[in-house]
């Protein structure tokens, strides 16, 4: 539960506990009756100024004095309280839960991205940037505070291990889910859960310990990412094969010298495009893109794809320029742009 949250149950419970405290006192010491010793509990919390019922006794005296100075104390947190939820994101946090959660509900065909550290918010940075729809499940306080509140990441608020939550996320809906949870065992359960919710959705896990590799593919993940061993293996290449790590990092974007490279699909192409070979498309001389591979259905990849390639209705091209050329052939030979 977040911190707001709690700290308004918690003011709400000392309003609840001092009048509580304010009737039995004046019912002990004064003599009154329940009704009338809730009566003076609420007049000297709320000082109306009305009249006591009866003039007080001396210690009835004390036990007031003492009762306005302790709800003075109270008044002041409640009110800090109520205005740090009402003005400080509170009330804003719960009406922006709410078109979340509506938008969530109308998606279909989208990511779940289970976690938002630092393999999660480079997934959703990369989803974003491809404008594929996705949802964030996250339940550290301290992330989600940091996260924009400007609607552009769709948050679930919960534990990702739970079903109830993954549920909330519209799994059911999902195409993809991605596990960048910390602990592989967590990422393991995740991937079983899934798979029985949705056995359609295609799951990508993080894993911390080589051995999990294994446990997450008998689980049903279809890809499994080790970060370190992905790392480790990097910066050994650095010095045994340093310019083709930083070809790839032109590709990743991690050199100023960006690259991209981009998956096209055929309905993404023209019509006027359709079935002609890439000599007739001559896509490298009109726009600088080079076509680096082509992926027939179960036929697998076709590397450096020939003139007399056909482009038919079964390929997905694979092509590789700097973003003035993805934009030159985005507007020749596609129907929507593929770089924002």
């Amino acid at each position: 539960m977040p911190k707001g949250i709690q700290k308004l149950i918690f003011a709400i419970g000392l309003m609840f506990i001092s009048i509580l405290l304010g009737s039995v006192g004046f019912h002990l010491i004064e003599g009154y009756t329940w009704i009338d010793s809730f009566f003076m509990a609420v007049i000297t919390i709320s000082t109306v100024g009305f009249a006591t019922i009866d003039p007080l006794e001396p210690m009835g005296k004390i036990f007031a004095s003492l009762y306005i100075i302790l709800n003075l104390v109270i008044f002041a947190y409640v009110i800090s309280v109520l205005t740090s939820y009402l003005f400080e994101g509170g009330l804003r946090n719960i009406f922006r839960k709410f078109i979340i959660d509506r938008e969530v509900n109308k998606m279909k065909d989208h990511v779940i991205v289970c976690g938002y550290g630092r393999n999660g918010s480079m997934a959703c940075k990369e989803l974003k940037l491809s404008r594929k729809d996705f949802v964030v499940i996250e339940n550290d306080e301290d992330i989600i505070n940091s996260l924009p509140d400007d609607g552009s990441i769709h948050l679930v608020v919960g534990d990702a291990t739970d079903d109830d939550v993954l549920k909330l996320a519209k799994i059911d809906a999902a195409s993809y889910i991605i596990l960048t949870l910390p602990r592989d065992s967590d990422n393991v359960f995740i991937t079983l859960t899934a798979r029985e919710l949705n056995p359609d959705i295609h799951v990508l896990a993080r894993a911390s310990d080589p051995n999990s590799e294994k446990k997450l593919i008998r689980a049903g993940a279809h890809n499994v990412i080790l970060p370190d061993v992905l790392g480790g293996l990097h910066m050994s290449q650095l010095i045994t094969k340093p310019y083709v790590i930083e070809f790839l990092d032109l590709l990743n974007g991690v050199s100023s010298q960006e690259l991209h490279l981009e998956e096209i699909e055929f309905e993404d192409i023209k019509s006027e495009f359709h079935n002609k070979t890439i000599g007739d498309l001559d896509v490298r001389a009109k726009s600088g893109v080079s076509i680096i591979g082509v992926r027939r259905g179960e036929k697998g990849f076709a590397f450096n794809p020939g003139p007399d390639t056909i482009i038919n209705m079964d390929s997905i091209l694979i092509v590789l320029g700097n973003k003035n050329q993805i934009e030159k052939f985005s507007d020749l030979y596609l129907n929507n742009k593929i770089l924002k």
